[in-house]
């Protein structure tokens, strides 16, 4: 599952998964999700060197972290059609006794989840730990973690930022998912953060700008470039630009998709957008 082609099949499919998931029990965060769907896609398809099971010490793998563990429904589409779990369980979305909850955690035991996550603003904290034990342990591989935008209004990143520049973190990939929107509006409304390229570089890191985060090809060719750059010295933020609600045209270029589920007419209408590739769950 590795040429565009197939990956584009595969994002379409992701995204039913999404709507379908939230709508089956009107509740979840699909704009957000649906935004990210090529990134992750890309990123579980095409990057991360894996090996075969899964366990949570992750010794000679590279290792992946969701920071804004809201949207969990893209996550849990990737994993489980990656093989991490039966794709059958994505029935199971939000309910009582599910591996699948709302926000991702560790006791369920699901394959592909190493932290609880949700508690916005701790995923690059807990990267950072996870690439200074692969140097500890001489591990090459990589760390990725992704955050939303939102969440870097908080302080706790910026003084993991600061440490991981000053201690050569240069094992890790940090991914912003630079969509402008939270769910009381615009970043630039509810607080401003600024130039992030600018002060990512201020506070010594590699930055690389994807200016459009829903595209396959500048995607790949973007996280192949920040593989390139790690090992030298300097942890690599990727800045990337997507489009919360991204592939369904009435959840697109606002922030109200943030955090509801569309109703029966509208996933009929969101699913005619996003025709069926894979088979649905």
């Amino acid at each position: 599952m590795s040429t565009i082609v197939n990956l584009e099949k595969l994002t379409i499919q992701v995204r039913r998964d999404i709507l379908r998931m939230v709508h089956s029990v009107n509740s979840g965060h699909p704009g957000g999700s649906l935004g990210c769907a090529e990134f992750l896609v890309v990123i579980f398809n095409k990057i991360l060197d894996l090996n075969d099971g899964f366990d949570m010490d992750g010794k000679n793998e590279d290792l992946f972290f969701l920071s804004n563990g809201h949207i969990s429904p893209v996550f849990y589409s990737v994993l489980a059609r990656k093989g991490f779990f039966p794709i059958s369980e994505l029935h199971t979305f939000r309910k009582l006794n599910s591996r699948l909850q709302g926000h991702p955690t560790t006791h369920e035991k699901l394959p592909g989840i190493r932290i609880a996550s949700g508690s916005l603003g701790q995923g690059i904290s807990v990267a950072i730990g996870s690439a200074l034990s692969k140097k500890l342990n001489n591990d090459d591989k990589l760390v990725y973690v992704l955050v939303g935008d939102g969440e870097l209004q908080e302080g706790q990143n910026w003084e993991a930022i600061m440490f991981a520049s000053a201690k050569n973190i240069d094992n890790l990939i940090l991914c912003v998912d630079l969509n402008g929107k939270q769910i009381d509006g615009s970043t630039s409304d509810v607080l401003p953060m600024g130039n992030l390229k600018i002060k990512f570089e201020a506070f010594g890191w590699k930055v690389i700008e994807i200016e459009n985060g829903n595209n396959l090809e500048l995607i790949i060719e973007k996280l192949i470039l920040a593989k390139k750059e790690t090992k030298n010295s300097l942890p690599i933020c990727l800045l990337l630009k997507t489009e919360m609600g991204n592939g369904v045209d009435f959840m697109m270029n606002t922030h109200e998709w943030h955090g509801i589920a569309p109703n029966d007419e509208q996933l009929e209408i969101a699913l005619s957008q996003n025709p069926e590739t894979l088979g649905d769950y």
